[in-house]
């Protein structure tokens, strides 16, 4: 008898009372990347990239204001089109990629600010230290795609200093600064997939 007085309640009240279901989305990594950008000498710019990475990205709202975004990458696959430069990258004096294989983003807010913009808050982890990091996104739309899916893009920022997250290495030039900046700005151009229903 419970059990039928519980059910027609919730007949009664309807779907629209009960929490709305999260809808996964897998990355498409064919059409994504994870970039990074540092200065070098002062004056110019060294730029790289990870090759492999994983991201999941939920949300029950169109607008996505409840989102959940979690992300890992492999510090083994870093490339800068340089492997003696990869190379140097992997030791300790950077990443210790043998201790540390991992770098970890773990959202914990995803907040409307502006027309197709957001922040993404959350816990950046690189080495053994853990932040708490807030990447400028644009969501740049979604469609239909021809083959039945529906593909949504996004391109999201964050600038920190690598001296926070035990990226040691440090070596002055002579007329001043360092050879490797301290600030690297992340970049991420992402493209989900949604399965038609």
């Amino acid at each position: 008898m419970k059990q039928f007085i519980l059910f027609f309640a919730l007949t009664i009240l309807g779907a629209g009372s009960l929490p709305a279901q999260k809808t996964g989305w897998t990355l498409d990594k064919a059409h994504s990347s994870i970039g990074f950008s540092v200065r070098h000498m002062v004056i110019s710019e060294v730029t790289g990239n990870f090759k492999d990475f994983d991201i999941s990205f939920t949300s029950s709202k169109d607008d996505y204001s409840d989102a959940i975004v979690d992300a890992s990458i492999k510090v083994a696959s870093i490339n800068t089109d340089n492997e003696r430069r990869d190379g140097h990258l992997k030791t300790d004096d950077f990443f210790n990629a043998e201790k540390f294989p991992l770098i970890k983003f773990k959202g914990t807010s995803f907040e409307k600010v502006g027309e197709n913009k957001y922040k993404i808050i959350g816990d950046l982890t690189v080495r053994d230290v853990t932040k708490k990091v807030s990447f400028d996104a644009v969501y740049n739309g979604t469609i239909k795609a021809p083959w039945g899916a529906t593909v949504s893009s996004w391109k999201a920022t964050l600038a920190i200093n690598r001296f926070d997250y035990g990226l040691k290495w440090n070596k002055a030039i002579e007329s001043g600064g360092l050879i490797a900046g301290d600030t690297v700005t992340i970049t991420l151009n992402l493209e989900l997939n949604k399965p038609s229903a």
